[in-house]
């Protein structure tokens, strides 16, 4: 794990010097500019992770830089303002701007080291925030007793303390998200960001865009690989990236640095890399559709997700959890299951693994009942479940309204589509003839989430 990295901008240099040496003497990483060009051209260097500002320099006032950095109605990274000259207007205009803070001169450098602290924390904080509430609660960490689970728990508690990259193979449903955040959590990067990125849920136009960012003139958008610095960066679905998004992977990894779309000058990557995916990426780079070269530098350690059938012996612990998981998370009433319910389960194939279990216990809560969820009742969920597995465009009924019925039809088709593509968006869209951008735009508006439809 990486020191935070700190730029300082202040055209004083007794000042710039002071606390750059005072900050470096507590482990941060600092760099200095003496004016706003300075500073634009060590932001794009390198992302911060906080920035120091002067608002008064000889070329661009720190006001301006706010704005000019602003993306949105939010700053890229923390900016706390420094000024011997403040007024009440200029902090009010920073503070809406988004700068953290506003700090006097002459500074009080126990006060500035104590507002830097916060600061980064408070930032790391709202990012863990926004990361959870994106995810919906993602389970902490593998649920299960099982030999297999044990050894593979161990097997990635040996593998979080190194810093290779890691492949992460496995059925729809198995947990791959939850394997990575819990090794993520045990690694030495632990305290810096996990960033992850569903990359079958990028439009294939945008992905470069997304993961390496982008330079136009002074303006700079960070992509996810920078936000990832110092931490884990989290590929779902690797075998849905594009052509031209493998290429500029490929490269980063290679050399240790990345070019951003429309940028001159080479970004340094500091990031670990764990990749997912549930299709056999052998045979995606036999088949063509995946490089070679990128297969090879993410598999340096792969981890393979054993399917829910496979330790079956998991599944009453695995009720339990989730049981008391939604009973926390979302107030549903506490129900619990009978042996009975439990065997029958133990007894189903559950082809869409953990997460099929998951969806089925938050069902059964939902639809309440007695106290005691039986064995009859599980056997509804479950023929229920089976049964929407396959939706059958010919029972639609023919008294419909023309639109409503047209939606049932389109949601239909292009579920099973969705099923005969293995969850694919890139080969539902070549399949179905229509441009990607396009496809996901009547998912949405069809209620389908491509992450979730192979369970539906």
């Amino acid at each position: 794990m990486s020191a935070p990295y700190i730029l300082v901008v202040d055209d004083e240099p007794d000042i710039r010097d002071l606390v750059k040496e005072i900050l470096e003497d507590e482990g941060y990483a600092v760099a200095i500019a003496e004016n706003a060009a300075a500073a634009r051209e060590a932001r794009r260097a390198q992302r911060p992770d906080l920035i120091l500002l002067d608002i008064w320099m000889p070329d661009t006032d720190g006001i301006t830089l706010l704005k000019e950095w602003s993306e949105g109605d939010h700053l890229p990274c923390p900016v706390i303002m420094m000024s011997g000259h403040g007024t009440v207007e200029t902090a009010v205009e920073a503070t809406r701007l988004g700068a953290y803070d506003f700090i006097e001169k002459p500074l009080s450098m126990a006060k500035l080291l104590l507002t830097v602290e916060r600061a980064l924390d408070a930032d790391r904080l709202a990012r863990e925030n926004q990361n959870l509430r994106r995810q919906q609660r993602i389970v902490a960490e593998p649920v299960g007793r099982s030999d297999v689970v044990q050894r593979l728990r161990a097997q990635v508690l040996r593998i979080a303390q190194h810093d290779a990259p890691v492949l992460i193979f496995g059925e729809p449903g198995t947990g791959k998200e939850v394997y990575a955040r819990f090794l993520h959590a045990h690694s030495p990067r632990r305290s810096g960001p996990f960033i992850d990125v569903g990359v079958g849920s990028i439009a294939r136009e945008n992905a470069s865009l997304e993961l390496f960012g982008s330079e136009q003139g002074d303006r700079i958008h960070y992509g996810r690989l920078e936000q990832a610095s110092g931490g884990t960066l989290f590929l779902d679905e690797l075998a849905d990236m594009d052509s031209e998004a493998q290429s500029k992977l490929a490269s980063a990894l290679e050399n240790g640095s990345f070019l951003r779309i429309g940028g001159k000058e080479p970004v340094r990557v500091n990031v670990r890399v764990v990749a997912a995916t549930h299709r056999e990426l052998d045979q995606e780079v036999a088949a063509g559709r995946f490089r070679e070269d990128l297969y090879y530098q993410l598999n340096v350690v792969p981890i393979k997700l054993p399917p829910l059938r496979e330790h079956i012996e998991d599944v009453p612990e695995l009720l339990n959890y989730y049981v008391n998981y939604f009973v926390d998370q979302e107030s549903l009433i506490y129900r619990h299951f009978t042996l009975a319910a439990q065997n029958r389960l133990r007894n189903y194939s559950w082809p869409g693994n953990i997460r099929e279990l998951k969806n089925l216990v938050q069902r059964l809560l939902i639809l309440g009942g007695d106290e005691e969820i039986a064995q009859d009742e599980v056997d509804a969920a479950v023929r229920g479940a089976t049964n929407t597995k396959s939706p059958d465009v010919g029972s639609i009924p023919l008294n419909l309204p023309l639109r409503e019925a047209r939606e049932q039809f389109e949601r239909a088709y292009l579920m099973q589509q969705f099923r005969e593509c293995e969850g694919n968006v890139a080969r539902l869209a070549d399949r179905v003839g229509m441009e990607r951008t396009n496809l996901y735009r009547k998912l949405r508006a069809l209620g389908i989430d491509p992450k979730k439809a192979l369970d539906e």
